[in-house]
């Protein structure tokens, strides 16, 4: 039975799909065709998340619950020293470390941790440029978190939750040794990203000179959406533009749509210093909590 000897847990938000890409091109690495398969996390149950087109969305409709299923990932693995796979919710759901300690109880771990302010609201700009998100204030977005997470929202939405990391990271350390553990700040991703992954191959114990094409960061947001309706209209699949498509000429048809298209585009809102300062509060104490047991100075996140 072939399963994954190493794990990227998350967090969401911090650069693992680009991690994910970076990995696979790596020789001594076979990655998961499926990223995001979150098997530990769901095992057994198809999750159901009832949020605004959570129905449509990956975690819903492509989550693996099944072992065989989850197996069959991993068959065109060859002689590949590290087998692995990226699912961002196995740092957030609690079920999740319990249940990787009993298939693969000596895999080597790997968290990416993101300021959790600045991840917040990456994940709320996300939502906003995938056509989800319709409140276009951020404040006003992160109040009606707790309604979203009781009406069983996928974690996505759970902007500022899935941020507290400390309960998260020791739910790990409490059932695997140390040393198969690795957590990474962001910021090392970010500001040295050849450092970060020599040092990540070393973890992993595989050619650490490999230098990956690194030309392209993927799953970036540099647009977000005036309306939602009208863009899910132009982009997706559906019985109006069918119609269109039947009746009026592409010579017509598309430049209309495009010029639609353009109107609705927004640049991305920024985070202020003044709303940062107000949400630091809410992370203060598990940030100082988190930098005891991951054994990093976390201050810079709270400025």
């Amino acid at each position: 039975m072939t399963l994954p000897n190493f794990l990227i847990l998350g967090a969401p938000k911090s650069g693992t799909t680009a991690l994910y890409e970076y990995l696979q091109q790596h020789p001594e690495i076979y990655m998961s065709p499926v990223k995001e398969p979150n098997f530990f996390a769901f095992e057994g149950k198809q999750p159901d998340y009832s949020g605004p087109k959570d129905e449509q969305a990956w975690t819903n409709r492509g989550s693996i619950v099944t072992l065989s299923e989850y197996q069959k990932l991993f068959n065109a693995v060859e002689d590949e020293k590290r087998i692995g796979e990226a699912s961002t919710l196995y740092l957030y759901i609690p079920e999740t470390p319990q249940r990787i300690h009993h298939y693969i109880p000596n895999a080597k771990l790997i968290a990416i941790l993101r300021d959790p302010i600045n991840r917040a609201f990456s994940c709320y700009l996300h939502f906003r440029r995938n056509g989800r998100e319709w409140i276009k204030n951020f404040p006003k977005a992160l109040a009606q978190e707790e309604k979203r997470r009781q009406n069983y929202w996928a974690p996505g939405w759970y902007y500022r939750e899935v941020g507290l990391y400390s309960e998260q990271v020791q739910r790990y350390l409490s059932l695997f040794d140390r040393q198969q553990l690795q957590f990474y700040l962001y910021d090392d991703w970010q500001n040295n990203p050849h450092a970060f992954l020599k040092h990540l191959f070393n973890f992993l114990e595989i050619d650490d000179s490999f230098s990956p094409d690194m030309c392209q960061r993927p799953n970036q947001t540099s647009v977000v959406w005036k309306n939602n309706t009208v863009r899910d209209v132009l982009i997706k699949q559906n019985s109006l533009r069918q119609m269109l498509h039947n009746l009026v000429p592409d010579s017509i048809r598309k430049p209309v749509a495009n010029f639609m298209l353009e109107s609705i585009r927004d640049t991305p809102p920024k985070m202020t210093p003044e709303l940062r300062s107000r949400l630091i509060p809410y992370f203060r104490d598990d940030i100082l909590k988190l930098q005891d047991l991951i054994q990093r100075d976390l201050s810079h996140w709270l400025r």
